[in-house]
């Protein structure tokens, strides 16, 4: 516990501790920009298989996965503008605004997500509906794991070094893809197996509460103490 005389430090948010010098700060923002433009690629070619195999198998928790594919890449996206902007030498106060703007609608993306995974995990559950094992959804989801976790933590420490909150609530939601990662695995493995058809919305479902919590975060302006 911290002594009681010593106050907290302050939150070291984008434009108000931008100590860094000005050229290691251009190559932190291109290194950020270089990130950003690999999640994006990604995230298009993981989007369209992990779609494609979730509409012949019927998997909601894919198709979950699939769509947070893409609204991962319109995060990436965003943030890749307020990069860019940073990067033709705007004022700080507006950069600052900037990335204010970016990172709730960051946050709007994911509680956006949240609420479509849930009501289509919902649906099938009270449906009863019988989605297929897929080996293309089992590869898919298997091969993004290592490539979220490494861009995740590569855009965390990015996003420190540029001050961004806004890429930092787009880490998040990078990793949070490769938790979806893991529980989409979970579920079509446990169908694919034992033909536990419940295992795959139960596995959707289970996304919402840290997608929601997050992009409710992200929307209030809430980076700073992850």
């Amino acid at each position: 516990m911290p002594d009681s005389a010593t106050a907290p430090a302050p939150c070291q948010c984008p434009a108000h501790a931008n100590t860094i010098d000005p050229r290691e700060r251009h190559a932190a923002l291109a290194h950020a920009l270089y990130l950003e433009y690999a999640t994006i690629a990604w995230n298009l070619v993981e989007g369209c298989v992990a779609v494609a195999a979730a509409a012949g198998a019927g998997s909601i928790a894919l198709l979950g996965f699939g769509i947070d594919s893409f609204v991962e890449m319109l995060s990436g996206v965003i943030v890749l503008w307020r990069l860019r902007t940073e990067a033709r030498h705007r004022e700080p106060i507006d950069v600052d605004r900037l990335d204010r703007r970016a990172h709730r609608l960051v946050g709007l993306s994911l509680l956006l997500l949240a609420a479509y995974v849930a009501f289509e995990a919902l649906r099938a559950l009270l449906g009863h509906k019988q989605p297929r094992p897929t080996i293309l959804g089992l590869a898919v989801t298997a091969v993004s794991l290592p490539v979220m976790l490494w861009l995740g933590r590569a855009k965390r420490r990015a996003a420190r070094r540029v001050q961004s909150r806004a890429m930092e609530s787009d880490a998040f939601q990078t990793t949070a893809c490769m938790w979806l990662s893991v529980v989409t695995l979970a579920g079509i493995g446990l169908n694919a197996a034992f033909g536990w058809s419940w295992a795959d919305p139960v596995a959707a479902l289970s996304m919402t509460y840290l997608l929601g919590r997050e992009g409710l975060h992200a929307w209030q302006g809430h980076a700073c103490d992850h």
